[in-house]
């Protein structure tokens, strides 16, 4: 929801949609965050914290740049840890408007989701530039 002197950057607003683990709890409880981690650093992971956006809970996509917005109710001193886990879910399903956007702008092959090793889709390879639309 937008208003005067504001701009709202939530998923929802940007892709028209919401996705089924925003509302229900248990299709994130499995996650394991350290698994959904590549390599020994988990840094990145931590730096993600439960939010607002428009009075509700949300968790910041970085890829994206936009809030994706939790409904269901977290429990008390694990507030983090489920945007965390919502955030890897979102993510690994390829449903991140960065991820998105990747088909379209990509210039260079690269794995769609994680990494080659993974056996992630290719996007990237035949990027040619945009070409104005035809005026008649």
């Amino acid at each position: 929801m937008m208003t005067s002197g504001s701009q709202s950057i939530d998923t929802e607003e940007l892709t028209g949609r919401t996705f089924p683990y925003q509302f229900d709890r248990s299709l994130v409880e499995d996650v394991d965050l350290g698994e959904a981690t590549p390599g020994q650093d988990l840094n990145w992971l931590e730096d993600i914290e439960l939010m607002t956006e428009d009075g509700v809970n949300a968790v910041f996509d970085r890829y994206t740049n936009a809030f994706l917005k939790i409904y269901f109710e977290i429990p008390e001193g694990r507030e983090n840890e489920f945007a965390r886990k919502v955030l890897i879910k979102h993510l690994r399903e390829g449903n991140s408007y960065g991820i998105w956007l990747k088909h379209q702008h990509a210039k260079f092959p690269q794995a769609e989701l994680g990494s080659w090793r993974d056996g992630s889709a290719t996007v990237g390879a035949n990027w040619s530039p945009p070409r104005p639309a035809d005026p008649t």
